[in-house]
């Protein structure tokens, strides 16, 4: 997947990202700028999805798992 990174910063409130594990089950998580992140449920994560305004996404494929999709989205 191609990623085109934003040439100017953009102003947000959270990071929101499903990644998988190692087993390969998926975890969502919530991050606050400057704060550590802080795991969500998947119910979570789909309302943040559906309901906030997305500034940016972000793929985040790792190198040789290209059928993995994962991302982070900023709201």
């Amino acid at each position: 997947m191609k990623y085109i990174p934003s040439p100017i910063p953009i102003q947000f409130s959270f990071i929101y990202s499903a990644t998988a594990n190692k087993s390969g089950r998926m975890q969502y998580h919530k991050t606050k700028p400057g704060q550590s992140r802080i795991r969500i449920s998947r119910s979570e994560f789909i309302k943040a999805y559906n309901d906030l305004p997305i500034l940016a996404m972000r793929p985040l494929q790792l190198p040789r798992q290209e059928d993995v999709f994962q991302f982070e989205f900023y709201v």
